[in-house]
């Protein structure tokens, strides 16, 4: 069995894989030659969101991540320690070194800003503010999208500014998504895939908490203690959660605002934030001869698909009156495949 087959196998046989389904659904989308990476990415993005609801404390919590900082020096050097996931990250990323000659390049300090950020799902600190949620979205959601493009291979600057404020986009929602779990969270005692569930969401919790950065919450009058008695019912929880959904639905319309001046053979309209950061800097001998910064992103769109499934929830949450605890939005959307291919089709997230 190769190492893509092998990384899907993980995702579906775990007894989460339900709540990671979107991504293999869109794995599809991925370019053949890249697809074992991301899948493998992926399981190591369940495996890290797990660790709050499979140890006992924080500290624990903490060891478990420093032995994924160590594990990723390993991986890299292909000596990956004897853990599943590792084991196929390593396989993984030997299988497109070898299919891209050389050419992909898996940035260590992107891994390890991935499992660094995962330290504030240990204790459910809040977000100060919402500035410091887009912060948490960029070092894991849009930091999954990078290294996902730096697979294909791709370094671009036009390529890497989608990939942001999609992540951004995504992480939010995973946020608004994950609310009810973290506020109201399954005793792992009566119901083993429960505290799974919820980490896998947002991180878990052992004690409710209600992950909304404070300065949204302190404008919208929504007092934590309120929310853990009365649920939806909370004063100005509503009015709270519009305001954070605004926030991921923008950064989808800064995207699709992006693509419509690449088409229309204008720049993108703005300046990339994170441009020169590690990770970010580009050069000429990094892109393809005769290749526009709009070809770029149509030969990476597979990797920009999870802004569909966030577009998606967005609206149901909206449809539902910014409702995050009504049940219709915890259940998976059917139309995802259909959606995601149409906008693979099209290139184009209207």
């Amino acid at each position: 069995m190769d190492s893509s087959n092998q990384s899907k196998s993980l995702i579906k046989t775990s007894p989460n894989s339900k709540y990671d389904r979107p991504s293999y659904t869109l794995s599809t989308f991925i370019p053949r030659h890249a697809q074992s990476f991301y899948i493998a990415l992926r399981a190591l993005n369940v495996s890290l969101s797990m660790i709050p609801d499979t140890t006992s404390s924080p500290t624990i919590g903490l060891m478990r991540l420093q032995f994924w900082r160590d594990a990723v020096t390993k991986i890299l050097a292909g000596t990956p320690p004897k853990e599943p996931v590792a084991i196929l990250l390593a396989s993984a990323i030997s299988d497109l070194h070898e299919r891209t000659q050389g050419r992909a390049r898996i940035s260590k300090g992107w891994l390890t800003r991935i499992i660094n950020s995962r330290e504030q799902t240990l204790t459910n600190d809040p977000y100060t503010n919402i500035a410091a949620l887009e912060s948490y979205a960029e070092n894991t959601y849009s930091t999954l999208m990078y290294l996902t493009l730096s697979a294909l291979p791709m370094a671009s600057v036009t390529a890497d500014h989608v990939a942001s404020h999609i992540g951004k986009a995504v992480g939010i929602a995973a946020v608004l998504r994950g609310l009810p779990f973290v506020a109201f969270p399954t005793p792992p005692a009566q119901s083993p895939s429960g505290g799974a569930a919820n980490s896998l969401m947002m991180g878990g919790a052992k004690q409710g908490a209600v992950m909304l950065p404070l300065d949204v919450m302190a404008q919208a009058g929504v007092k934590e203690e309120e929310v853990l008695r009365r649920g939806a019912e909370a004063e100005g929880l509503r009015d709270a959660v519009f305001t954070v959904a605004t926030r991921a639905s923008d950064h989808l319309i800064t995207v699709q605002q992006m693509l419509s001046n690449l088409r229309a053979g204008e720049d993108v309209g703005h300046d990339f934030e994170h441009e020169g950061e590690e990770g970010h800097q580009y050069s000429v001998s990094d892109a393809r001869s005769g290749e526009s910064p709009l070809d770029e992103i149509n030969r990476a769109f597979g990797v920009f698909m999870p802004a569909v499934g966030t577009r998606l929830w967005l609206d149901r949450l909206e449809k539902h009156d910014f409702d995050v605890f009504s049940p219709e939005l915890l259940r998976s959307d059917w139309r995802l495949p259909w959606k995601a291919y149409m906008a693979f089709r099209r290139k184009s997230f209207d």
